[in-house]
């Protein structure tokens, strides 16, 4: 374990953490701004994008604060991968510019709310393809060298960790891993599931963990899911094994929609945060490691104040 992975380790023992809720719906349908792609990156492009990026992260510092916990900004660079970017018009250079101006705003962030405990700064990544459905699928090797780009810029930034969320399939998350391994990264995998709590690629979500820290050695300092609602996998975490002492961080969705209804839905479906939080609540029973807490589609800063409320303090 070097350097980077101890001092994770130690800060995730030392106390919990909350991040941000769902970037994109929040951009889209509380402030009505055109996103095209679901690209939050592309708001680096102008000082005015780059504020309201600023902003959106403050409320959820105030939360951190307010509770004495700690806070892991999430860079908004999810979109920002090769193909992505090419499809908005960013070359190679440009979108290694993206995610660097991306780091830097999380540095600004960090420095301005030093009186937060512990803030830990993570590169974002999502999948190379659509986050909800399994298809174009790559080889491992595939992943590993599409994916070592973007980790390949986090790592000569100030970040903490690398986070992979809303991934649908083993073999982008196994290349993701030998990829932040081969670079000494510290890696965070998030899987997202479908409402039977599978994997859009129908692997069950044990087999899918299981299999990637065999094949990696543990590599992942830990597990998170993200972009489902609770009940989806509430059952699916009842079912005993090692397997769900990895997992330390849900980002759940605020519907109870499926990722088939949600890709149709026009409005926004922003459920009940007191609701959502219980349900976090329950999880801790079933997953005693979780130490991370946030939200994915559809939150926003008030369902992670519930969540704060209900099962932090």
């Amino acid at each position: 374990m070097n350097t980077k992975h101890s001092i994770l380790a130690n800060k995730l023992a030392a106390t919990h953490y909350l991040t941000d809720g769902g970037l994109e719906t929040v951009l889209i349908f509380h402030q009505n701004l055109d996103l095209p792609e679901f690209a939050a990156f592309d708001l680096l492009s102008s000082p005015q994008g780059e504020q309201t990026l600023y902003n959106y992260y403050t409320d959820y510092l105030a939360i951190a604060k307010q509770y004495g916990l700690g806070f892991i900004l999430e860079a908004p660079t999810w979109r920002a991968n090769a193909d992505w970017a090419t499809k908005l018009g960013y070359t190679q250079a440009d979108t290694e510019e993206a995610n660097r101006k991306a780091i830097a705003l999380m540095e600004r962030l960090r420095d301005k709310h030093s009186d937060i405990g512990s803030v830990l700064i993570s590169g974002n990544m999502g999948p190379r393809g659509d986050g909800y459905v399994a298809d174009a699928k790559m080889t491992v090797a595939q992943a590993e060298q599409y994916h070592r780009a973007q980790i390949s810029v986090f790592a000569d930034c100030k970040v903490d960790l690398v986070s992979a969320v809303t991934l649908n399939y083993y073999e982008e998350a196994m290349g993701i891993a030998l990829a932040a391994k081969a670079l000494g990264m510290p890696l965070v995998i998030s899987f997202t599931v479908e409402t039977d709590g599978h994997l859009p690629s129908g692997q069950p979500l044990a087999d899918a963990i299981e299999q990637l820290d065999k094949n990696t050695g543990q590599y992942p300092a830990y597990y998170m899911i993200n972009c489902a609602h609770p009940t989806h996998f509430e059952q699916t975490v009842q079912q005993a094994g090692r397997w769900r002492h990895r997992i330390k961080g849900i980002r759940g969705n605020a519907s109870k929609c499926s990722h088939a209804e949600l890709d149709e839905a026009e409005t926004l479906d922003d459920g009940n945060p007191v609701e959502l939080a219980q349900d976090y609540k329950r999880l801790q029973q079933y997953l005693p490691n979780l130490k991370v807490f946030g939200g994915c589609c559809g939150t926003d800063h008030r369902h992670v104040a519930k969540i704060a409320q209900a099962c932090l303090l």
